[in-house]
């Protein structure tokens, strides 16, 4: 993972880091031996906030925080986040509670940030396509300006980090914790998050076709611009030809200068925005391989939920043909204790009638 120059650090900790197991999805798995740094990164290119720790030069965190993530404090020193991106869920064991709720305290901060970011992010993209975006002057406004976050220092602020790095005591992930992570809250996040994304997906397309169409028209201003200027050029060239030069040519000739370089900014103002609108469009390509991945992992969990709904099925008809196995052993047994009653009493009977015969033959 290469941390470019325009993702800043602002908020940073020290934790002992986990993940789900992928097979059990009960178990965690610690990905550090030791505590290592914990930091939220700003990506001002992508105007998105990135949780980000490595250990050594390997990343064993990279998530993008989402307005539909959620950390979960699981215990006094443990919390956790489901990133459906990477399809796993993270765990940090904090030193002390202080550090804990700190963390909490930024990724809901962030996570805020984030949700205003997108919004604005939309707003800007909808003010973009839209045919009244040109300003008084004819030129068009930036379809995406990015939001500076506020800056901390790069360390963090009071008590960000731990004091003992290098400490061997690693708070172990509660019982909780892994019930959560098994929980269904995993498929209603992802179901969630795939809703979104459709509602994103069809103001993506909309706006993708308006650009579309804004591009061509632009492309057909471009082309309409420079024969204006080609023709300008020719007539400077035709007046700089003419031997008796008159003040008014002069004056003319100033003007059709200045129309030109007013021409040839605006052309390169254009070009500008196609470049942005470039990006925007590879950036919709990834917003859909990203809903085409939760799609698939959402037709997978509900696969999986019909199989887990078939099984219990089958295991409450056998508990029931259980229980009237039972109740029949029962009812039998009733019968079998009455018949020994019966017994009981006829052979006390006989007793003491044999008693009674002894008695008088003696």
């Amino acid at each position: 993972l290469v941390i470019h120059l325009h993702m800043q650090p602002i908020y940073s900790t020290r934790a002992h880091v986990f993940q789900i197991d992928p097979n059990t999805k009960k178990n965690w798995l610690p990905t550090s031996k030791h505590a290592v740094t914990v930091s939220y990164f700003y990506d001002s290119t992508r105007n998105v906030y990135r949780i980000i720790s490595l250990d050594g030069t390997k990343a064993i965190i990279n998530s993008t925080i989402s307005p539909n993530m959620t950390f979960t404090k699981t215990s006094q020193k443990f919390g956790q986040w489901a990133d459906s991106r990477a399809n796993t869920v993270y765990g940090l064991g904090f030193s002390t509670e202080h550090h804990l709720a700190k963390f909490a305290e930024k990724f809901a901060e962030y996570k805020e940030a984030a949700r205003l970011a997108k919004e604005k992010s939309q707003e800007k993209m909808e003010m973009a396509t839209s045919p009244s975006q040109e300003s008084p002057g004819g030129e068009l406004s930036s379809p995406l300006t990015p939001v500076t976050p506020p800056m901390e220092n790069i360390n963090g602020t009071d008590d960000i980090c731990d004091t003992t790095p290098n400490s061997d005591t690693r708070p172990e992930p509660s019982q909780n914790a892994l019930a959560f992570a098994h929980s269904p809250v995993m498929t209603k996040h992802w179901e969630a998050e795939l809703e979104a994304l459709k509602g994103n997906n069809a103001k993506l397309t909309a706006a993708l076709l308006e650009s579309t169409a804004n591009v061509k028209q632009w492309k057909q201003q471009l082309a309409a611009y420079q024969e204006e200027a080609e023709r300008l050029h020719k007539r400077v060239t035709e007046l700089e030809c003419q031997s008796n030069q008159t003040p008014a040519i002069k004056s003319q000739k100033t003007e059709l200068n200045q129309t030109i370089e007013e021409l040839e900014n605006m052309l390169r103002d254009k070009e500008e925005e196609m470049e942005k609108f470039k990006e925007e469009l590879e950036n919709m390509n990834d917003l859909m391989e990203q809903k085409d991945t939760l799609t698939q992992k959402l037709e997978e969990t509900e696969l999986r939920s019909r199989v887990l709904e078939e099984q219990l099925a089958g295991a409450e008809q056998r508990l029931e043909e259980n229980q009237e196995e039972q109740e029949n052993f029962r009812k039998s047994l009733r019968t079998l204790l009455e018949l020994l009653d019966g017994k009981i009493f006829e052979l006390t009977e006989l007793r003491d009638t044999l008693a009674r015969l002894i008695e008088e033959a003696s």
